[in-house]
Protein backbone atom coordinates (compact mmCIF):
# COMPACT_ATOMS: atom_id res chain seq x y z
CA UNK A 1 0.00 0.00 0.00
CA UNK A 2 1.04 3.38 -0.77
CA UNK A 3 1.38 5.84 2.34
CA UNK A 4 2.55 9.47 1.75
CA UNK A 5 4.52 10.89 4.21
CA UNK A 6 4.53 14.69 5.12
CA UNK A 7 7.72 15.94 3.22
CA UNK A 8 6.24 14.50 -0.12
CA UNK A 9 3.30 16.23 0.25
CA UNK A 10 4.65 19.74 1.50
CA UNK A 11 7.01 19.35 -1.52
CA UNK A 12 4.25 19.04 -3.61
CA UNK A 13 2.62 21.78 -2.18
CA UNK A 14 4.90 24.19 -2.59
CA UNK A 15 5.11 23.51 -6.38
CA UNK A 16 1.81 24.44 -7.20
CA UNK A 17 1.58 27.21 -9.43
CA UNK A 18 0.06 30.15 -7.89
CA UNK A 19 -1.32 31.38 -10.77
CA UNK A 20 -3.38 28.04 -11.62
CA UNK A 21 -7.19 28.64 -11.88
CA UNK A 22 -9.32 27.14 -8.92
CA UNK A 23 -10.74 24.46 -10.07
CA UNK A 24 -14.79 23.24 -8.90
CA UNK A 25 -13.81 23.72 -5.17
CA UNK A 26 -13.15 27.53 -5.76
CA UNK A 27 -9.70 26.95 -4.04
CA UNK A 28 -6.80 29.10 -6.06
CA UNK A 29 -3.56 27.59 -6.19
CA UNK A 30 -1.45 30.53 -4.33
CA UNK A 31 -3.54 30.09 -1.36
CA UNK A 32 -2.29 26.09 -1.15
CA UNK A 33 1.27 27.09 -2.16
CA UNK A 34 1.46 30.15 0.60
CA UNK A 35 -0.58 27.93 3.47
CA UNK A 36 1.10 24.93 2.50
CA UNK A 37 2.92 24.79 5.81
CA UNK A 38 -0.67 24.75 7.69
CA UNK A 39 -1.80 22.49 5.39
CA UNK A 40 0.49 19.68 4.96
CA UNK A 41 -0.84 17.74 7.95
CA UNK A 42 -4.12 17.95 6.85
CA UNK A 43 -3.76 16.89 3.39
CA UNK A 44 -1.26 13.91 4.67
CA UNK A 45 -3.65 12.90 6.88
CA UNK A 46 -6.87 12.95 3.83
CA UNK A 47 -4.73 11.37 1.25
CA UNK A 48 -3.47 8.48 2.59
CA UNK A 49 -6.95 7.77 4.36
CA UNK A 50 -8.18 7.61 0.76
CA UNK A 51 -5.46 5.70 -0.51
CA UNK A 52 -6.09 3.50 2.39
CA UNK A 53 -10.04 3.36 1.55
CA UNK A 54 -9.89 3.39 -1.70
CA UNK A 55 -12.11 5.83 -1.84
CA UNK A 56 -11.95 9.49 -3.59
CA UNK A 57 -13.30 12.48 -1.47
CA UNK A 58 -16.59 13.65 -3.52
CA UNK A 59 -14.62 17.17 -3.71
CA UNK A 60 -11.38 16.04 -5.38
CA UNK A 61 -13.60 14.71 -7.76
CA UNK A 62 -13.46 16.29 -11.28
CA UNK A 63 -16.73 18.06 -12.58
CA UNK A 64 -17.73 18.33 -16.21
CA UNK A 65 -19.47 21.68 -17.20
CA UNK A 66 -21.22 22.21 -20.34
CA UNK A 67 -19.55 25.62 -21.91
CA UNK A 68 -21.56 26.55 -24.77
CA UNK A 69 -20.10 26.51 -28.68
CA UNK A 70 -21.73 29.33 -30.20
CA UNK A 71 -23.80 32.21 -28.79
CA UNK A 72 -26.86 30.57 -30.02
CA UNK A 73 -27.21 27.16 -28.25
CA UNK A 74 -30.11 25.12 -30.01
CA UNK A 75 -29.35 21.73 -29.09
CA UNK A 76 -27.15 19.76 -26.80
CA UNK A 77 -24.66 19.62 -29.95
CA UNK A 78 -24.23 23.03 -29.08
CA UNK A 79 -22.11 22.40 -25.91
CA UNK A 80 -19.07 21.55 -25.22
CA UNK A 81 -18.35 19.51 -21.82
CA UNK A 82 -15.77 21.21 -20.02
CA UNK A 83 -13.49 19.12 -16.92
CA UNK A 84 -12.86 21.15 -13.93
CA UNK A 85 -10.17 19.13 -11.83
CA UNK A 86 -9.83 20.92 -8.40
CA UNK A 87 -5.89 21.40 -7.72
CA UNK A 88 -5.66 19.24 -4.74
CA UNK A 89 -6.65 16.26 -6.68
CA UNK A 90 -3.68 17.30 -9.29
CA UNK A 91 -1.28 17.08 -6.47
CA UNK A 92 -2.72 13.90 -5.30
CA UNK A 93 -2.22 12.46 -9.05
CA UNK A 94 1.39 14.00 -8.67
CA UNK A 95 2.36 12.10 -5.97
CA UNK A 96 0.78 9.48 -6.71
CA UNK A 97 2.44 8.95 -10.21
CA UNK A 98 6.11 9.84 -8.56
CA UNK A 99 5.62 6.48 -6.38
CA UNK A 100 4.27 4.80 -9.51
CA UNK A 101 7.36 5.82 -11.95
CA UNK A 102 9.67 4.53 -8.59
CA UNK A 103 8.15 1.04 -9.22
CA UNK A 104 8.40 0.38 -13.14
CA UNK A 105 11.49 -1.44 -14.27
CA UNK A 106 14.26 0.93 -15.87
CA UNK A 107 14.63 -2.30 -18.96
CA UNK A 108 10.81 -0.04 -20.02
CA UNK A 109 10.62 -0.29 -24.22
CA UNK A 110 13.21 1.92 -26.06
CA UNK A 111 10.48 3.70 -27.80
CA UNK A 112 8.52 4.53 -24.61
CA UNK A 113 9.43 8.10 -24.56
CA UNK A 114 6.33 9.22 -21.59
CA UNK A 115 6.64 9.05 -17.85
CA UNK A 116 10.78 8.53 -18.07
CA UNK A 117 12.60 9.90 -14.69
CA UNK A 118 14.81 11.97 -17.06
CA UNK A 119 13.35 12.96 -20.40
CA UNK A 120 14.26 11.93 -24.00
CA UNK A 121 13.94 15.37 -25.83
CA UNK A 122 10.49 15.80 -27.93
CA UNK A 123 12.38 15.60 -31.13
CA UNK A 124 13.34 12.02 -30.21
CA UNK A 125 9.86 10.64 -30.27
CA UNK A 126 9.00 12.42 -33.34
CA UNK A 127 12.20 11.30 -35.16
CA UNK A 128 11.73 7.68 -33.90
CA UNK A 129 8.10 8.13 -34.94
CA UNK A 130 8.63 9.13 -38.69
CA UNK A 131 11.72 6.82 -39.18
CA UNK A 132 9.22 3.63 -37.88
CA UNK A 133 6.80 5.47 -40.28
CA UNK A 134 8.58 5.68 -43.23
CA UNK A 135 10.52 2.02 -42.59
CA UNK A 136 6.87 0.27 -42.51
CA UNK A 137 5.88 2.34 -45.95
CA UNK A 138 9.30 1.11 -47.88
CA UNK A 139 8.85 -2.40 -46.55
CA UNK A 140 5.07 -2.62 -47.55
CA UNK A 141 5.44 -0.86 -50.82
CA UNK A 142 8.16 -3.59 -51.57
CA UNK A 143 6.47 -6.57 -50.43
CA UNK A 144 3.40 -4.93 -52.97
CA UNK A 145 5.95 -4.21 -55.93
CA UNK A 146 7.86 -7.79 -55.95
Amino acid sequence: MICLNTADVRRTLCRVIPRMSAGPDNILGRVLRKCAEQLVDVFTDILNISLSTTIVPTCFKTTIVPVPKKSMVSCFNDYRPIALTPIVMKFFERLIMRHIKTQLPPSLDLIQFAFRKNPVPKDDAITTTLHLATWTIRTHTHECCS
